[in-house]
């Protein structure tokens, strides 16, 4: 997950929000390294904000889900939606219908990760599935967490 994060951070560099990160567009390579793939949707934001919604439901951020304006912190949340995803082998909003993903997503009300799993990794994971974007971390304190 580290090499996507990291590639995250370089179109974050440049302005660019991926706009669909999800699981199938994280690859591995040989070595094992994860790599951020499918830029079909990404867009360079000229003046910070973006406002059209895209990407996959069970990804999506709130600020999405509520066609409001959003910033890079919108891959952020999609970001740890894979990571607990990777940990549970299920997504973390999940519903029957898409009105109850929806209430579910905005409100930011998922099941925390299994216990096995360290607190400081649940942190991280509840830091990036915060509903506020602006509380979320930046790719560079992601990459700072030790856990990570």
């Amino acid at each position: 997950m580290l090499g996507a994060v990291s590639g995250l951070a370089k179109l974050h560099e440049l302005n660019i929000f991926h706009r669909d990160i999800k699981s199938a567009n994280i690859f591995l390579n040989q070595n094992g390294i994860s790599l951020l793939g499918d830029l079909n949707v990404s867009k360079i934001a000229k003046e910070g904000l973006l406002y059209t919604q895209t990407g996959t439901p069970y990804y999506a951020s709130p600020e999405v889900w509520n066609d409001t304006p959003y910033n890079s912190k919108s891959d952020i949340w999609s970001l740890g939606c894979v990571l607990y995803e990777t940990l549970t082998l299920y997504p973390p909003f999940r519903a029957p219908d898409m009105n109850a993903l929806y209430k579910k997503v905005v409100k930011g009300v998922y099941e925390e990760a299994p216990n096995q799993y360290s607190r400081d990794l649940k942190r991280l994971i509840n830091s990036m599935l915060m509903v506020k974007p602006e509380l979320r971390p930046t790719c560079e304190q992601i990459l700072n967490c030790k856990e990570f």
